[in-house]
């Protein structure tokens, strides 16, 4: 990532804001009983937004979904930052998401939605403490 530590500021900021609504718009589903593969999809973007926060925050980032994850899991996991069950969280979340959306005939569960935005509040939480106060808006 290019520019000011201030544009850097307002960048992990709209990432956690993102992280933080696509979780409020996941319970609504889960609460309202909508389908279990839009919560999956949610909860996992929920995740993922705040992966990308915190990548912002290293000025890190990358083009797929795939490369962001395994740059999460390089530099954050594996030195020990998070803790692994961060990175099986994200990675159960990511695969979820891709059956949901792109085979045929997949069928996720209320009880595995229920798993993933489970994940993604723990995700979004472990991450905002990480930044700390200043990131959040």
């Amino acid at each position: 990532m290019t520019g000011t530590d201030g544009d850097r500021a307002v960048v992990i900021a709209y990432r956690l804001e993102q992280a933080r609504a696509t979780f409020a718009d996941a319970r609504i589903l889960r609460d309202s009983g909508g389908s279990p593969r839009s919560i999956v999809n949610r909860g996992y973007y929920a995740m993922f937004y705040s992966v990308l926060a915190v990548l912002a925050a290293t000025g890190k980032g990358a083009a797929k979904h795939a490369g962001v994850i395994a740059l999460f899991d390089l530099h954050f996991v594996k030195s020990g930052v998070f803790p692994a069950q961060m990175s099986k969280a994200l990675h159960k979340a990511f695969e979820l998401r891709q059956a949901e959306d792109y085979r045929e005939l997949s069928a996720c569960d209320a009880g595995r939605a229920t798993e993933v935005l489970d994940s993604a509040d723990l995700f979004i939480q472990a991450v905002e403490d990480y930044l700390g106060p200043e990131a959040r808006t």
